[in-house]
């Protein structure tokens, strides 16, 4: 009977969550619905899913609209049914076009148009839909004569009054309008609800072949699938046996370039990977991840594999991955077990500047011919806590200031809303979570063996490749398993350097001999001592004090360094006690004497997702796959608590068949569950060492240039004014951007490095442009007025220039310039250039040159000031900018001397991390340099920090006690002062 039912996949219309639909068709007592949402199907599976589950039979469909105005509903009545309406969607989705007021010609779907009073004829699987409100119209239409094309049209959009109000507030958000000003027809009638059996036949009075032929439709429509099947694109070689053939031998070969010798142990890894990758349907997986890495190496590109899928010798053999999961005895059953039922999981990072070209290559390879087989994986954006109130706000016509102020105060205790405030605070938790539109999955790609349109419509979104109409949890239920294409910076650093390097001093670097860096006597320095800027993942205060306490100078400390620093471990203590453990072997005779035989890696400390997995598989006597389980399920990501229980159960039964102690067992328990939730796999901590020691490599050996790449890709953990820094303090001349030098983006030349245009915070792309272009074409400026008469450039733009002095060939004075720029620009009669007006660089407006008048001296506070408002950070030191120069303290380099004493030091603000108490309170963390550029790491605790906040970035007078642990120095802060800072006006 219900041919026309919307969910919240019917973005800023409907109410109700497929499962909400469900229910109130089993309250009804209904046996059979189809859910067709407005140019949408992304509630499809799910819908079907709990459908089945709940013993009502699904219908799927599409409300095919032009805005708000419904053209017809569509059904499928099976599979290749849903495959054309996907396909007729998409077209009109990725080609913003309208839907005409006829359907096209479909072969496996039924059509409803809504009743209009004209006739017009209908195919054979055409019908018109009635809706209750309308039937007295029908009784004088020609429809009337043709009852067997009629069928009734009860629309489901809400389910009470609560819901009817969200839908207006939904529709408004939608139109950005007033609620007071909402048209009737922007809309859903308030009856478009559930009904009983018994109330429809009322509805529809005397005309119950309406309901029957609906109910008819209903019946012949049925979309079988099987959710257990992979649906990856497979036989990527012709057939299933050509493919693992070729994984096989494609396997063996890299085992020869991985390994010196290819002991029985490797072999025997090899031959029980492969045959699980069989027997789980994952062969076309692992060949189109080897595809991608294969193309990314011959276009240059570096990537890195990680996730769990860094526990697969498979996979680091076809060199996927970078991690030897025989050399840290990485389970392949944290990867995937036969008791695992959601799909492998390859994370490959690429460089931001490459990642597109990968993605463009996937979609040329994978789809085939006019067939359509990959997509983006979409996902849902909904609305959250600040976004409602803002867009009810705006509903209800309130002042911005009005809602930020609710906002502020709407879940403090004792704040009494007025009347808007109320309604905003109620409909806030109605709309909380509810899908607001799609958007682009961060690196989910989807590769089907049938075209993609079998299951899911796309559309294109601003990026330039369509996306799928449902998610990640939905891609998986279905058995699609994504593909991750991920960028980061880190990447870029790295490339952008090598290419400096060879630029700057013509050598290339080999950055792939990551086994020779490991021994590397100048990277183990930098790692002990903790001089990391610039290197990726191990650059942060927190990681460079980690690696600096435990003296960590070896592959597998950076790796537990890695995993120790994660929130969890460190909240719980138990980063501490590794540190204790790490450098005092006494200490390690206190762990558990069970979990010490089990880890002695770690001291008997879990550290890793895989120690979930040893101990219970090595302590409880359950297999690899069980324990996999019991891992996912303390995590919250077990797919069946079921399942999870008879786990658990097992756990200690096998306990007690092993004679272990009841204690014991539940004290090993204990410590698996308090860790599991927040533990990190091995195998991605050992990815990311891999790229953190190439990065060092180059840190080590060419610190110029990897700084300098990590400028032009403007990522890292600091901003760029820190790792200009870094340049300084590794003997690079730094220069402010420069007329006749400078690129848009930074370079060396030597040891100079020249600042790119990029970093003019004022200076539009354009002028860049018209600056860069001229230069090249024609050679380099010969003094201002050259310039001026040669780059068409507005008086503005042109002081931002001078301002920052790159006009400082010259010889002149910025004073001089600045006057002269004036002169020059004010004379100008019409904005085009004119040779005529300038010869050899000099003014020429008269036969005299213009007398320059006697200005003021530079001063180096102003030429600081120019640079943090121009670059947004100093060149020269900022602490020429303290007002009382008298001022003094000590500095970093001494805090060893002053161990156990409160000592003064004046410190330049680089970053602060807040962080909580086990009370709930806020602590701080701050990093700082001092005078000479050196670092300094203080400690606020939560008394110090009420007391004493962070006022932004600024010199601040530190005064504290200094303290050390593992032989890593920092100051206890007891007060914090902004200095006062020079002001011109003085």
């Amino acid at each position: 009977m219900f041919l026309n039912c919307h969910s919240h996949f019917s973005f800023k219309y409907g109410t109700l969550s497929v499962d909400s639909l469900i229910a109130e068709a089993k309250d009804k007592k209904l046996d059979a619905f189809a859910l067709t949402d407005i140019n949408c199907t992304a509630g499809i599976f799910p819908f079907v899913r709990a459908a089945q589950k709940a013993g009502i039979h699904p219908v799927i469909g599409v409300d095919f609209r032009n805005g708000s105005r419904q053209q017809y509903i569509v059904l499928a009545r099976n599979q290749e049914g849903f495959y054309e309406l996907n396909l007729h969607l998409s077209q009109h989705l990725i080609r913003k076009k309208e839907f005409d007021a006829k359907a096209p010609a479909f072969d496996h779907c039924f059509v409803i148009y809504p009743f209009v009073e004209k006739y017009f004829a209908l195919r054979e699987n055409e019908y018109i839909g009635v809706h209750p409100s309308q039937i007295n119209l029908l009784l004088t239409s020609p429809w009337y004569r043709h009852k067997e094309k009629l069928v009734l049209l009860q629309p489901v959009t809400f389910a009470s009054k609560l819901d009817f109000n969200a839908h207006r507030l939904l529709r408004s958000i939608d139109l950005n309008t007033l609620l007071s000003k909402l048209p009737i027809a922007e809309q859903a009638d308030p009856t478009d609800r559930f009904y009983s059996y018994a109330d429809t036949v009322g509805r529809s009075e005397n005309h119950s072949y309406l309901l029957i032929n609906a109910q008819k439709l209903l019946e012949q429509c049925q979309f079988s699938f099987y959710f257990q099947a992979v649906k990856n694109r497979r036989n990527i070689l012709g057939s299933d046996w050509e493919d693992f053939d070729f994984l096989r031998q494609e396997t063996f070969k890299g085992a020869l370039n991985r390994y010196e010798n290819i002991s029985p142990v490797i072999t025997q890894r090899i031959e029980k990977e492969l045959e699980l990758v069989q027997q789980k349907g994952f062969v076309s997986y692992f060949l189109i991840n080897y595809d991608i890495v294969s193309f990314a190496r011959h276009r240059n590109f570096y990537h890195v594999g990680r996730g769990s899928g860094a526990n697969s010798i498979v996979a680091y053999c076809l060199g996927i991955t970078d991690v030897d999961p025989i050399e840290l005895d990485l389970y392949f059953e944290r990867f995937i077990n036969l008791y695992r039922e959601n799909p492998p999981d390859f994370d490959i990072d690429f460089s931001w500047k490459d990642r597109d070209e990968v993605i463009d290559y996937i979609f040329r390879k994978y789809n085939q011919g006019n067939s359509e087989h990959v997509c983006l994986l979409a996902t849902n954006n909904t609305f959250q806590y600040n976004s409602v109130f803002r867009e009810l706000g705006k509903v209800f016509g309130l002042p911005k200031t009005d809602i930020e102020s609710l906002i502020h105060y709407a879940d403090k205790p004792g704040y009494e809303p007025d009347q808007y405030g109320k309604l905003i605070i109620k409909y806030s938790q109605v709309l909380k979570d509810m899908p607001a539109n799609l958007s682009i999955h961060a690196g989910g790609i989807l590769i089907s063996h049938k075209p993609i349109h079998y299951y899911t419509a796309t559309e294109l979104p601003p990026k330039g490749f369509p996306i799928s109409h449902f998610d990640m949890h939905v891609a998986e239920d279905i058995g699609l398993h994504k593909f991750d294409i991920l960028s980061q910076r880190g990447l870029g650093h790295i490339k952008t350097a090598i290419e400096t390097i060879y630029q700057n001093k013509g050598i290339k670097v080999d950055i792939r001999q990551v086994e020779k860096f490991k021994k590397d006597p100048k990277i183990k320095a930098h790692l002990r001592n903790g001089h990391t800027i610039g290197a990726f993942y191990v650059e942060s205060p927190a990681m460079r004090m980690l690696l600096a306490k435990m003296k960590a100078d070896e592959y597998l400390e950076l790796v537990a360094a890695s995993s120790i620093i994660r929130p969890g471990v460190a909240r719980s203590g138990m980063m501490r006690e590794y540190i204790l453990r790490h450098v005092n072997e006494e200490r390690r005779k206190t762990a558990h004497p069970v979990l010490a035989d089990i880890m002695p890696e770690t001291y008997g400390i879990m550290v890793y997702q895989e120690d979930v997995i040893k101990v219970a598989h090595y302590f409880a006597g359950l297999s690899l796959g069980e324990a996999d389980v019991l891992r996912r399920g303390m995590s919250g990501k077990s797919r069946s608590k079921d399942e999870f229980q008879r786990v658990k159960d097992r756990f200690f039964t096998n306990c007690k068949k092993l004679g272990h102690e009841d204690k014991i067992t539940q004290e090993v328990w204990h410590q698996i569950e308090s860790f599991a939730g927040y533990s990190f796999a091995k195998g991605h901590s050992a990815s990311f060492a891999v790229e953190s020691y190439q990065s060092l490599y180059l840190k080590a050996y060419f610190p110029l240039e990897l700084m300098v790449g990590v400028i032009n890709n403007f990522g890292g953990f600091y901003h760029t004014e820190f790792y200009v820094h870094e340049l300084r303090m590794n003997g690079a001349d730094i220069q402010a951007p420069h007329i006749n030098e400078s690129e848009y983006l930074t370079r060396i030349t030597g040891k100079t490095v020249y600042l790119g245009f990029i970093h003019l915070k004022y200076l539009e792309k354009a002028s860049m442009e018209k600056i860069l272009s001229e230069r090249r074409a024609n050679g380099p400026f010969l003094g201002l007025g050259d310039f001026v008469s040669r780059v068409d450039i507005s008086l503005e733009q042109l002081l931002i220039l001078i301002r920052i002095n790159c006009f400082r060939f010259t010889g002149k004075t910025k004073q001089e310039l600045l006057w002269e720029a004036h002169f020059i620009l004010n004379k100008r009669k019409v904005p085009s250039c004119t040779h005529d007006l300038f010869q050899n660089g000099g003014v020429s407006y008269t036969k005299k040159q213009p007398e320059v008048p006697t200005l003021e001296a530079l001063d180096i506070r102003q030429e600081i000031v120019d640079q943090i408002d121009i670059l947004e950070f100093p060149l020269d030191s900022p602490f020429h900018l303290i007002k009382d120069q008298s001022l003094r303290g000590i500095q970093a380099r001494d805090l060893k001397k002053h161990l156990g004493k409160n000592v003064i030091l004046l410190g330049y603000l680089v970053t602060v991390k807040y962080t909580r108490t086990v009370k709930g309170d806020v602590m701080n963390f701050g990093t700082f340099l001092d005078r000479d550029g050196d670092w300094i790491d203080t400690v606020h605790f939560p008394p110090v920090v009420k007391k004493h906040p962070f006022k932004g970035r600024a010199i601040y007078r530190i005064e504290g006690k200094v303290v050390e642990e593992f032989g890593f120095f920092s100051i206890e802060v007891n007060a914090l002062e902004r200095m006062e800072y020079w002001n011109a006006g003085d």
